[in-house]
């Protein structure tokens, strides 16, 4: 496994720890008032709606952290 490949791995991975507690936030506060069970449809769709936008946001920021002079360096990439 390559650097810019192990760097993949490890962005992903950062971005599921991300999305998981995001969409565990703003789950929280859906299930104290009510307005859904667990494991209901309405948490669900609270989760695939974080999900969404934590690819979306995860897509565009990959190249613009790529590009950034510190992780060129860290991965030993060639300009």
């Amino acid at each position: 496994m390559t650097k810019k490949q192990f760097f993949g791995v490890v962005y992903v991975s950062i971005w599921v720890l991300i999305w998981g507690t995001i969409g565990s936030l703003i789950d929280l506060p859906f299930l104290n008032a009510g307005a859904y069970t667990p494991g209901s449809i309405g948490q669900g769709i609270t989760f695939a709606v974080t999900a969404i936008i934590s690819l979306i946001l995860g897509f565009f920021l990959y190249p613009k952290l790529l590009s950034t002079d510190f992780i060129k360096s860290l991965l030993a990439l060639e300009e």
